[in-house]
C-alpha cells in the first residue's frame, strides 16, 4: 500500500511539471497564432502565479477540511480542465480566462502533494519526487515540438498534456481510499505525538496571521523567496548573460542554459540516495553554498568561457536540495499541526520570488547592463544562506 501510493505519488509529480514548459515552448508560435505582441506571455504567467498564490494560501483550510487526496484529485482535474480550456482558446484573452483555474490547480495540488510527503514519507523521496517533476518539466516542450512538427499545431500539445491530467485524475481518484492508510514518518526532535492511527496531531485551521507568528516562519519565507528567485533568474536570463557578456555563442548559452535545468533534476536523483543520513540542515547549507561556488565561477574575468559554463553547472547542482529539504524540514521546524498551513505560504513566497524578481532583474539590466548578473544571484544566495542558518539556530535553541 505504501509503494502503490507512493507510485502514483511520483506521477502525480511528473504530471506536476508538464503544464510549466508548455507556455514557454509553444509562445513563439501561439503569439503568431493569436496575433499577439510577444511579450504578452508575462501577462499569462503573472495570472497563473496569481492563481497558485491564491489557492497555495487557502491550501490549509482546504486540506484540513477535505484531506490531501481529494484537494489532490480536484486540483489535477481543474488543471486538466484548463488545459483543455488552452487547446480550444481561440483568443489571447480566452487564455486570460483559463489561466484562472489553471494557477488555482497548480498552486492547490503543490502544496498538499508537498505536506504529504513531508508527513509521510522520507527525505530521500522528496528529493526523487522533485526530481520527477524535473522530469515532467523537460518532456513537455518536446511534446510541444512534436506536435508543432507534426503540423497538429500548439494546440494539440496542451489537448496531449490535458488528456493526461485527466487520465491522471481518474487514478487519483480510484486511489483515495489509500490515502489515509499510509503511516507517517516517525516523529522527530520533540514533535507533537500521533493519534494511535499514526496520522498527526489535528487542530482547526490556522490563520495566516497566526502562521506569521510562528517564530522562524517569516525566516523560512524569505529564504524560499530568494531561493526561488534565484532558480527563477538564471534559468530566464543565464543564457542572455552568457551572450552579451561573456561572448559565448547562442547555441552554446541555449545548450547550457537547458543543463542548469538538468542539473537540478539530476542533482535531485543523486541527492535523494544520501538525504537521509545528511539531513536537511545540512541539504540546505551545503546547497546555498555550492550555488555561491557556481556564481564565483561564472564572474570570475578569466579568458576561457569554460569556467562560467562549468558554474552555470554547478549552481544548478547546488540548487537541487534546497527546494525539496526547505519543504522536508517543516514538519520539524514548525510541529505537524502548523505543517500544512506554513507550506502554503511558503509556496505562495516561492511563486512571488519566481515571479518578481526575473523582471526586477530585467528591469535592473536595463540601467546597468546583464553584467549584473552574478552579483544580483550572489545577494540571492547570501540571504537564502542567512536566513536558512538564522532558522537553524532559532530551531536548535527551542
Amino acid at each position: 500500500m505504501y509503494s502503490l501510493l507512493l507510485a502514483i505519488v511520483y506521477v502525480a509529480f511528473i504530471s506536476l511539471g508538464l503544464p510549466d514548459s508548455l507556455l514557454g515552448a509553444g509562445w513563439p508560435v501561439m503569439h503568431e497564432d493569436l496575433g499577439v505582441s510577444l511579450g504578452l506571455a508575462g501577462v499569462l504567467t503573472m495570472i497563473i502565479a496569481g492563481g497558485t498564490i491564491v489557492s497555495s494560501l487557502a491550501s490549509d483550510r482546504l486540506t484540513r477540511r477535505w484531506g490531501a487526496g481529494l484537494v489532490t484529485a480536484v486540483s489535477v482535474g481543474t488543471t486538466a480542465v484548463a488545459l483543455l480550456g488552452f487547446s480550444v482558446s481561440p483568443s489571447f484573452w480566452a487564455l486570460c480566462l483559463w489561466a484562472v483555474p489553471y494557477g488555482l490547480g497548480a498552486g492547490a495540488v503543490d502544496a498538499a502533494l508537498n505536506n504529504y510527503v513531508a508527513l509521510h514519507y522520507a527525505a530521500r523521496h522528496m528529493n526523487w519526487l522533485h526530481s520527477f517533476w524535473g522530469v515532467g518539466a523537460s518532456i513537455s516542450p518536446f511534446i510541444m515540438s512534436y506536435a508543432l512538427s507534426a503540423g497538429w499545431g500548439w494546440s494539440s500539445a496542451y489537448r496531449i498534456v490535458g488528456i493526461t491530467q485527466v487520465v491522471l485524475t481518474v487514478l487519483l481518484v480510484v486511489s483515495l481510499p489509500l490515502w489515509g492508510k499510509v503511516n507517517r514518518v516517525p516523529p522527530q526532535h520533540g514533535e507533537p505525538d500521533a493519534d494511535p492511527d499514526g496520522e498527526p496531531v489535528r487542530q482547526g485551521h490556522v490563520p495566516l496571521a497566526q502562521v506569521l507568528r510562528i517564530p522562524g516562519v517569516v525566516l523560512v519565507l524569505v529564504a524560499f523567496f530568494a531561493y526561488c528567485a534565484l532558480e527563477s533568474t538564471s534559468i530566464l536570463w543565464a543564457a542572455t548573460y552568457l551572450v552579451d557578456d561573456r561572448g559565448v555563442s547562442p547555441a552554446s548559452a541555449a545548450a547550457f542554459a537547458s543543463m542548469f535545468l538538468l542539473g537540478i533534476t539530476g542533482g535531485r536523483f543523486l541527492a535523494g540516495f544520501f538525504a537521509d543520513r545528511v539531513g536537511d540542515t545540512l541539504l540546505i547549507r551545503g546547497g546555498f553554498a555550492t550555488v555561491g561556488l557556481g556564481v564565483v565561477m561564472i564572474a570570475l574575468p578569466v579568458p576561457t568561457d569554460a569556467l562560467a559554463l562549468a558554474g552555470l553547472v554547478v549552481a544548478g547542482l547546488g540548487c537541487a536540495p534546497v527546494y525539496p529539504a526547505i519543504i522536508h524540514s517543516t514538519p520539524v521546524n514548525f510541529g505537524r499541526e502548523n505543517s500544512q498551513a506554513v507550506i502554503g505560504i511558503q509556496m505562495a513566497a516561492a511563486y512571488s520570488g519566481s515571479t518578481l524578481a526575473p523582471p526586477a532583474f530585467g528591469a535592473l539590466s536595463t540601467w546597468v547592463g546583464t553584467g549584473v548578473l552574478p552579483a544580483f544571484l550572489a545577494v540571492l544566495v547570501v540571504l537564502g544562506l542567512v536566513m536558512s542558518e538564522r532558522l537553524n539556530r532559532l530551531v536548535a535553541r527551542r
